[in-house]
């Protein structure tokens, strides 16, 4: 840990030194000499290179801790139903778990019929066991970091009513003993549907029959990594037509807060947009960017000769912007003409439904020819922001 806290402080040092070179070189015109330009972008290259030295010292931090976490739990309850102790069921049994995996490996496996029927889907495919269930969503979540920021609920059908307040009553001034005023909050709903998100992985046999193969968690890795990137695709530019509705979307995403006076970002426009969120929503707003406006947007000053990008000095504590963590993300649009360029919120009110049960189905004879055998998986999942006003955006002039 030693070690990350000498990163933090030699970035921020390297920080502070590259903002004083930029400073000290700018022209009367406010632009840099192609010499300046050069030692300024290795400059700042070092302050990025050391950030992600940082992220991989944490993650080693991580994994380290992991790692030494004991192998086993100690028995806690009675070990039988008899005298008071709690035997699993349905896809949570350890003995479901055993024979999903038998049946995943081999080919002809008919011991299954009475223990797997609990998870038979309605295509033929068996749902995950709960406990690999919750494995797959976590691998979800580490790799598409927007589950982590937005509400996560679970569905039992293919769609869910939302209650949402449109408008609110108030109060009035009235005269002694007169009337009182009638004033009702209003109510609308939105709906969350189901869309199904599937992707095949093929294994060759001679991997599928060694024991010593990891297949779940090669499985679990590999299904995380593909339908993680697909979601945050659709979670931020999705259209809402068989897939999520986006964040960035015109229709159904976030409201437009701000339109850029200029083709090019600056510090009023990101001020701008700051405060068209109202303050309830200021509390817990975040930013999410593309990388290349987090580029412009580290040279920005406010009023003061201040950066409004801010390196982080403490470990768990991300980069600020304007006193606010931001995430990147390669599906957001960049500062283009015309283009939501950030997005400043809540991101709470954005709900991602999962539909319960994740289905795999094992393919014997379509890659037999290559020794290979193919599993589909699939899940069933939507998201939408269901207050827009939560959540603003910064739409670059035309």
């Amino acid at each position: 840990m030693s070690n990350v806290l000498e990163l933090r402080e030699k970035r921020a040092k390297a920080w502070e030194t590259a903002k004083a070179f930029l400073d000290s070189k700018r022209g009367s015109d406010g632009l840099l000499s192609a010499e300046d330009t050069e030692v300024y972008d290795r400059m700042e290259a070092d302050v990025v290179n050391l950030g992600k030295e940082i992220e991989r010292l944490e993650r080693q931090t991580a994994i380290d801790l992991e790692l030494s976490k004991p192998t086993s739990k100690p028995i806690t309850n009675q070990p039988n139903a008899e005298c008071g102790g709690v035997i699993k069921k349905g896809r949570a049994s350890d003995q479901y778990k055993k024979e999903f995996w038998n049946a995943m490996r081999k080919k002809q496996y008919f011991d299954v019929s009475n223990t797997l029927s609990v998870g038979t889907d309605a295509e033929g495919g068996y749902l995950v066991p709960d406990e690999y269930e919750r494995q797959l969503v976590q691998g979800l979540e580490e790799e598409n970091f927007f589950r982590s920021l937005a509400t996560t609920i679970q569905t039992s059908s293919g769609d869910r009513k939302i209650p949402i307040s449109t408008g609110k009553g108030e109060a009035s001034w009235m005269d002694e003993n007169g009337q009182f005023p009638e004033s009702e909050d209003s109510f609308g709903q939105t709906s969350i549907s189901a869309y199904k998100l599937g992707t095949m992985i093929k294994v060759s046999d001679e991997l599928l029959h060694d024991n010593v193969f990891d297949l779940a968690g090669y499985i679990s890795k590999e299904f995380a990594r593909r339908i993680a990137t697909k979601e945050e695709e659709a979670f931020f530019v999705g259209n809402g037509v068989g897939k999520p509705t986006g964040i960035f979307h015109e229709t159904g995403g976030a409201e437009n807060g701000v339109i850029t006076a200029g083709a090019n970002l600056t510090f009023e426009d990101v001020m701008d947009l700051f405060y068209s969120l109202r303050a309830p929503y200021r509390k817990n707003a975040k930013w999410i960017l593309n990388d290349a406006t987090v580029k412009a947007l580290r040279k920005l000053k406010d009023g003061n000769g201040n950066y409004i990008w801010q390196p982080s000095v403490s470990a768990n504590i991300p980069d600020m912007i304007l006193n606010r963590p931001y995430f990147t993300s390669i599906f957001v649009p960049e500062a283009e003409s015309g283009k939501k360029a950030m997005a400043f919120g809540d991101f709470k009110y954005y709900w991602i439904a999962d539909r319960e049960g994740r289905s795999f189905k094992r393919l014997n004879e379509l890659y037999a020819a290559t020794g290979q055998v193919g599993f589909l998986a699939s899940q069933r999942v939507d998201g939408k922001l269901i207050l827009s006003e939560a959540v603003k955006t910064l739409t670059m002039k035309s």
